[in-house]
């Protein structure tokens, strides 16, 4: 039980008098007053409701906002009882037509009109059975199926169905009893009714959506007319039964609270949550046995809201004779006896904590202020700003726990640096660690606030609660999880922050704590082969060396595996369905750094496996052959390594690096490999030239050999370099000179020259070749004698037949055709050559009307020649002005040269290279085509 004296009292609502309306000439209304006689009311749909008692009244009273009052007669004598519906504009009215107890129910659709008033859609006596009685309350459900109606004699009347057509409803008597029915409530809970009933004496409820209407009685007492009431929600629908001594709230099953609010009650009513209680003033009213008695019209009454939830007196006031309280347009409405209505206004929720927040602050009722601010539904900022003063208050007390737990209530609207700074200063850490876990909790945590708290974990040294804080499912890390790695580590929690790192996946960090601090290395490497391909192949990239250094064998088979065909290993189930990847291994030499052997063994597995590799596995791998060679001492083993080197060099990879391969070979002074090199290059002049720095002759007369064919100026090379030795080398001169003689490479005198350097070689080296040369000279000037005189032969025969032709006339003889064979008809065709042809014949092969078809091909083979040695000729003619003409003049042959202008011309012909003869026979040939005519 409540005690009403504890109770804090507030001014929350604001008091004035309704007044008229400014009349025209704009001055203040007086008071507004309604018709003398009114007695019940009610309110809903935008209007109070007013009925009279007077006799000869029987009117209903509407009363808009605009207070432009309307009424209407509804009853020949009196209105007893009106019922305004909240969802429907319906109106229920109980009434007399004529004298005695004969009281009349109607029903009022006041959207419908029936002669300017509101259409009655049903009328019907209210009387219990047949025995007439006076009604003592009324009530509607919202739904308009069930209309109860209370008696003195203790009988209630239940219509059931549309109670606003006669055919469509049932009434029944619901209840008897001996004492008076003073109130009535429907009470709605899902599909659920039930009907509450109250008289003096006790108190019932009735189920009535489960046919017989059981009911239970909840009470042994009762309460006065208009002393009870049905709750809101917020207090889930129980009926409020108001005693002098106390108010019970009641559950259709049960009776619940109850409060200590002593004094006579006259009227109660629920309002927003507030329960409004009309009672009569102590100091100057006794105690009635009924309320609403007529001798107590002119006591002094008080009204009291209170708030039930947070247990305050929200407003107190004492009225004169107060008939009702209704509430419309968000306010209450307080009907007295003398006609005037009171407004009690509430103030918005503001005004209102301002107003009671320098006592509650002053008296420490925090308690208080947060419970009204969470009633009235403050927003989240003030509330947060009650919470934060709250907490200073217990904070400047000494109660550091009751303060960290209000600061906890302010997370996302105080700023946390404001809590930390002063539990910082006042060494609070386990305070501390409470808000800064909640912080995290709400996931409004930043690095900073969880470096802070993992700091306060390793301080606590609270193991426990750091590792509940860390391993959280994956759902709810309400922190920086990089940051909280970095803190552990440094802490020196190693596990921790490995166990972090590993399962949020931050490979980097677990691999730089595996490697640098704990030092575990074969885990790190186990770890990195469970990785995706594409960090597996970062992460070995930056700590392969380190790796390398420490487990070698295993590091050396993981790299393997990454560079031919990789599957992560902790992947079982989806090993068949992820498409194997590899590396780039030449990209992972520089980790074997001082680790020849595994490099070795890394790269001859990769060319076995991948015949495709990268050129430079290859390279590296005869770098690192040919070193083993060059540093080996054990003859056996020397010899397979060499093997080993050149088969490599012998597998054709280094085509595209030759250079780089002749490099490598020459650095070890690997001959085989170099000399092998140079004649995959071409290089013959650096074979013979290796040979000739290592003073092999017989080498130098192999590669000539060899080579010769293909390249004639290693004799001439190989006769000079013999030619500068001062060793006896007259067997390898005279080889050398034996091949210059048969293949003509050399002059005689250049020969002579290049010998007469050596001092050891006589004139009886060259003597043979010398012979030999001049005999073939002598030979070759009787050959060229010869055909010159054949060509002046030639040439004064064929002057001696242009004579003729110019001289004498030319007798054609010729009887067969010179293409077909056969006999000469006419028309013929006759050419000074004596060449004969049928016309036809002419036509269909000859190329030109002018020649002879027959002569035409030599003719042709001599006219270009003439050509040729026109233009070159002319070239030379233009060549030897520029070369006159230029400053440069290397750039002008060389010009030239690139133009081909001193290449070799071969002429076809059969005659013999010699100037003259080909001159003069040129020169004929012209002349015999120039003078040439067809003749027919």
């Amino acid at each position: 039980m409540a005690a009403y004296l504890q109770w804090r009292r507030f001014v929350f609502f604001d008091r004035e008098t309704v007044k008229e309306p400014p009349g025209p000439d704009g001055a203040c209304g007086k008071c507004f007053a309604l018709p003398p006689g009114i007695t019940v009311c009610d309110s809903g749909r935008g209007s109070l409701v007013f009925g009279d008692i007077l006799r000869d009244g029987g009117q209903i009273w509407f009363l808009p906002r605009s207070l432009q009052l309307s009424s209407f007669q509804a009853y020949k004598l009196r209105v007893t009882h009106l019922y305004q519906l909240k969802q429907h504009n319906i109106l229920v009215s109980v009434g007399e037509d004529e004298e005695g107890i004969n009281p009349l129910v109607k029903v009022w659709n006041l959207e419908k009109r029936d002669g300017g008033n509101p259409l009655c859609t049903r009328i019907f006596p209210a009387i219990p059975g047949n025995k007439p009685t006076v009604v003592s309350c009324l009530t509607v459900h919202e739904n308009l199926n069930f209309m109860a109606i209370g008696f003195a004699d203790g009988s209630v009347v239940l219509t059931k169905g549309d109670i606003t057509r006669d055919r469509h409803s049932k009434t029944q008597i619901l209840h008897e009893g001996s004492y008076p029915v003073t109130g009535l409530a429907f009470r709605q809970s899902g599909k659920t009714t039930h009907l509450f009933v109250v008289t003096t004496e006790n108190i019932q409820s009735y189920m009535l959506s489960v046919k017989d209407y059981p009911h239970l009685e909840l009470d042994t007492h009762g309460c006065g007319l208009r002393c009870s009431s049905l709750s809101d929600p917020s207090q889930d629908l129980q009926f409020i039964v108001a005693g002098n001594e106390c108010v019970y709230l009641y559950q259709p099953d049960e009776r619940g609270p109850c409060f200590a609010f002593e004094g006579q009650k006259l009227i109660v009513h629920w309002y927003r949550g507030y329960l409004i209680i009309v009672s009569k003033d102590r100091k100057t009213s006794p105690k009635s046995e009924f309320a609403g008695n007529e001798a107590q019209n002119l006591d002094k009454q008080v009204l009291n809201i209170y708030d039930l939830c947070n247990k305050f007196i929200a407003y107190s006031s004492i009225f004169d004779d107060i008939v009702d309280v209704l509430a419309e347009w968000g306010s209450l409405y307080v009907l007295t006896r003398d006609g005037k209505i009171h407004m009690l206004q509430e103030k918005d929720t503001q005004t209102k904590l301002e107003a009671c927040k320098p006592m509650l602050f002053r008296k420490n009722l925090f308690e208080m202020a947060i419970n009204l601010a969470k009633s009235h539904h403050l927003d989240s900022d003030g509330l947060s700003e009650i919470f934060r003063q709250y907490g200073d208050h217990l904070y400047n007390k000494g109660n550091h726990d009751g303060a960290i737990q209000q600061y906890i209530r302010t997370i996302g609207k105080l700023e946390p640096s404001y809590v930390i700074r002063k539990f910082l200063d006042a060494q609070r850490i386990h305070n501390l660690t409470a808000y800064l876990q909640t912080l995290h909790l709400q996931s409004l945590a930043n690095a900073d606030h969880t470096t802070l708290l993992l700091n306060c974990y390793t301080k606590l040294k609270d193991s426990s609660k750091l590792e509940e804080f860390i391993k959280t499912s994956e759902s709810e890390v309400h922190f920086d999880v990089e940051t909280a790695i970095k803190v552990l580590r440094q802490a020196g929690y190693y596990s921790h922050a490995v166990y972090l790192a590993e399962k949020h996946v931050h490979h980097e960090w677990y691999l730089k704590i595996q490697l640098e601090d704990i030092k575990n290395y074969q885990e790190a490497l186990r770890y990195i082969g469970k990785l995706p391909f594409d960090q597996a192949e970062s992460n070995m990239k930056r700590y392969g060396k380190i790796l390398m250094h420490h487990v070698p064998k295993e590091t050396t088979e993981l790299l393997k595996i990454l560079c031919t065909d990789y599957r992560p290993s902790g992947d079982n189930e989806g090993l068949g369905l992820l498409e194997a990847k590899k590396a780039n291994s030449e990209e992972f030499i520089p980790v074997f750094a001082n680790n020849s052997r595994e490099l070795k063994a890394f790269l001859e597995h990769m060319t076995e496996v991948q015949a495709d590799s990268p050129q430079g596995v290859y390279d590296t791998l005869l770098e690192l052959r040919l070193q083993n060679w060059a540093h080996e001492q054990d003859e056996q083993i020397k010899e397979k390594l060499h093997s080993e080197a050149l088969t490599l060099l012998k597998s054709g990879r280094f085509k595209t690096v030759f250079d780089k391969a002749l490099v490598l070979c020459q650095m070890h002074s690997f001959k085989d490999g170099v000399l092998y090199l140079y004649e995959q290059g071409k290089l013959f002049q650096q074979i013979m030239h290796y040979h000739m720095q290592n003073e092999q002759y017989k080498k130098v007369i192999e590669v000539c050999e060899l080579y010769g064919d293909q390249e004639a100026c290693l004799w001439e090379q190989a006769l000079g370099y013999f030619a500068r030795k001062e060793e006896d080398c007259k067997e390898y001169i005279a080889a050398v000179l034996k091949h210059i003689e048969n293949k003509n490479l050399m002059p005689p005198l250049l020969v002579v020259q290049t010998l007469a350097h050596n001092s050891t070689a006589t004139l009886s080296v060259i003597k043979d070749y010398l012979v030999n040369k001049l005999q073939k000279q002598n030979h070759q000037i009787e050959q060229d004698a010869e055909r010159i005189q054949k060509y002046r032969e030639e040439t004064t025969r064929i002057r001696q037949e242009i004579e003729e032709l110019k001289a004498s006339p030319k007798i054609f003889q010729k009887t067969k055709c010179s293409i077909c064979t056969s006999a000469l008809e006419l028309p013929s065709v006759h050419f000074l050559c004596g060449h004969s042809f049928h016309q036809h014949c002419f036509e269909s092969y000859s190329e030109s009307d002018s020649e002879c078809p027959t002569c035409m091909p030599e003719n042709r083979k001599v006219m270009d020649m003439i050509r040729a040695q026109e233009q070159k000729r002319d070239l030379h003619d233009q060549f030897q002005h520029q070369l006159k003409c230029a400053n440069d003049g290397f750039s002008v042959v060389a010009d030239y040269f690139g133009r081909g202008v001193f290449n070799k011309i071969t002429l076809i012909t059969d005659l013999p290279p010699g100037k003259g003869a080909t001159t003069i026979e040129a020169g004929l040939q012209r002349e015999l085509l120039l003078h040439a005519k067809r003749s027919t």
